[in-house]
């Protein structure tokens, strides 16, 4: 009996994939936003929608915000900016609805999304974001590597990028065993570079990450939307065929050659 090697791919194909995190949407964010749009880099940006009019530290402005981070994702940052893990859940709750609400009168769009501010969280709230509309939450640490997220809720970066951006980047351009999924996750501040004074970093690894035929440039939720999708692929017990269930399009290899199994189809491998 014939059994093909039926492999997981990204959109198009792509066995690598980049993505980045910025959060508190602080004014430096339009020029990251240009970095980014120059070279074809996707991202998320996290909010404190209840920061937005303080004026200690200039914030991107909500009647800006639609056009400024059109084509990447906004995501909660919470209300406020505690130190939730020494908050009651009630109140959690209502730093990351009230967040949610503005935002999404804001930006017209769902926000499903979150950074931890601070870093902040404990099982209690892993527990508790399902069912305030959250998909995923990021926290601060980062493990040096390109791997794929195991819990969404305790989603771990590849670097800061201050720390070792772009031999990180260097090493990640590198990869080709197409046997693998690789996952770059770069998060910051962006008024860092301004403070360290090295927006040159992030200018170079842009460019050098930019524009690469084998990399998909995603937003964190469209990542975690792309991993639904493809656990909910329905297959044939001898790899003869493929349900895909799903709206959205999903992407195989099959001993080495792409196919593209259309949502709602099933497909013949």
């Amino acid at each position: 009996m014939k059994h093909p090697n039926i492999y997981y791919c990204f959109p198009g194909g792509k066995h690598k994939a980049l993505t980045m995190s910025y959060d508190d949407n602080r004014e430096e964010d339009r020029r990251l936003v240009k970095i980014f749009n120059e070279n074809g880099i996707r991202g998320t940006f996290n909010v404190n929608a209840g920061l937005i009019e303080r004026t200690e530290y200039p914030h991107v402005q909500a009647d800006e915000m639609r056009e400024l981070y059109k084509g990447h994702e906004v995501a909660s940052h919470t209300w406020t900016h505690p130190t939730i893990e020494r908050c009651d859940l009630t109140h959690v709750a209502q730093q990351v609805l009230d967040d949610r609400t503005r935002l999404e009168s804001i930006t017209g769009a769902p926000v499903r999304g979150l950074a931890y501010p601070n870093g902040s969280y404990s099982p209690e709230i892993e527990q508790l974001l399902p069912s305030l509309g959250i998909r995923y939450a990021r926290v601060v640490e980062t493990t040096g590597g390109f791997g794929l997220p195991k819990n969404p809720y305790e989603w771990k970066g590849t670097c800061h990028h201050n720390k070792n951006l772009l031999e990180k980047g260097e090493e990640f351009l590198k990869l080709f065993k197409k046997q693998y999924l690789y996952l770059m996750y770069v998060w910051g501040h962006s008024y860092e570079f301004t403070d360290k004074n090295n927006w040159d970093v992030m200018e170079r690894f842009c460019g050098m990450a930019g524009g690469k035929d084998d990399i998909w440039y995603c937003t964190n939720i469209e990542f975690i939307d792309w991993q639904d999708v493809m656990k909910r692929l329905q297959f044939a017990a001898d790899g003869s065929f493929v349900f895909n269930p799903s709206a959205a399009d999903a992407w195989l290899n099959v001993d080495g050659g792409i196919v593209c199994v259309k949502g709602g189809t099933q497909l013949s491998l």
